[in-house]
């Protein structure tokens, strides 16, 4: 069954839409702009890390910091759709460098206490969300400058999982690929295939017009890179969620895919940080920053 949507969507409102990709991870980031005014979004940045090396540096940020400053944009919100387990996020860093309020789903604390426990984080990391701005929940709004932004709760893939719809375009995190490309894994800690397969219900009953922008692409079948598709597309086209497959049917080709998965090679350094809003652990007494290995703990 599917839920109601908590809100009217406006699909006269057109939003300009700008994807930055990148391929070191194949997450496509946004800047979502009110065509009546400077004021912007940034949706789902990504942070640079070599893993191998332990270095951080921030390249595909100051490519979106550039675009903002470079257009005289005012940055209005940091969204982040859910904690990404394959990037680590730079909302922080542009925070820092351009203000602007920082936004999650309130789920963030279930995140926050699973994967608090996995590695070890003692009392001292708060699981109650504060690290962000604002915690939303199912119906919220907040405005980017005229604009009316709604978030909708959108879990499966993650428990704070959330699609933030703005007129005619809704960003839908890792819920939905490209046609072509299915649907996210649900085999994460908190994950669940058959509410998976209700958000994705419930993102495809918005009308079909509606742009949908994607958090990753990895070009199957060797195309070239994509990020925006439609509801109508999805619809019809979607090669795991397309009309006419059952929650039973998208279960078992879910639960079955997932088990051929490997995890995704920056899960570790991604989860420690993205659960503290892109922040890294706190330094130590010699002012050290460290990542943990929980081993045989995922």
């Amino acid at each position: 069954m599917t839920s109601a949507l908590p809100f009217t969507p406006d699909t006269s409102v057109k939003p300009d839409v700008f994807g930055f990709f990148d391929p070191a991870t194949n997450t496509v980031s946004y800047i979502v702009k009110d065509p009546a005014s400077d004021a912007c979004a940034v949706i789902d940045s990504v942070m640079d890390i070599d893993y191998a090396a332990g270095r951080i540096t921030y390249d595909h940020a100051d490519e979106i910091i550039g675009h903002i400053r470079s257009n005289g944009w005012k940055l209005e919100w940091i969204i982040e759709t859910h904690v990404h387990a394959d990037h680590l996020s730079a909302a922080p860093y542009i925070q820092q460098k351009l203000g602007g309020k920082l936004g999650i789903g309130e789920n963030i604390t279930i995140v926050q206490d699973t994967f608090g426990k996995i590695f070890n984080e003692g009392t001292e990391f708060q699981r109650d969300g504060s690290q962000f701005d604002r915690l939303f929940k199912d119906g919220d709004s907040y405005t980017i400058g005229t604009m009316t932004a709604y978030a909708m709760h959108t879990p499966g893939h993650t428990p704070a999982c959330m699609t933030h719809v703005i007129g005619d375009a809704a960003f839908v995190g890792d819920t939905l690929f490209m046609p072509d490309g299915g649907s996210a894994r649900a085999d994460f800690p908190g994950g669940d295939a058959h509410v998976l397969y209700r958000s994705i219900r419930r993102v495809l009953s918005l009308p079909p017009e509606t742009r949908l922008f994607i958090c990753h692409d990895y070009g199957p079948n060797g195309r070239d890179i994509k990020w925006e598709t439609t509801v109508a597309d999805e619809r019809a086209h979607n090669i795991h969620v397309h009309e006419g497959i059952s929650e039973a049917e998208f279960v078992k080709m879910r639960e079955e895919r997932d088990k051929t998965l490997a995890m995704p090679k920056l899960i570790i350094p991604s989860l420690q940080v993205n659960m503290r809003a892109g922040r890294l652990p706190p330094r130590d007494e010699d002012g050290k920053t460290f990542l943990k290995v929980p081993v045989n703990g995922l």
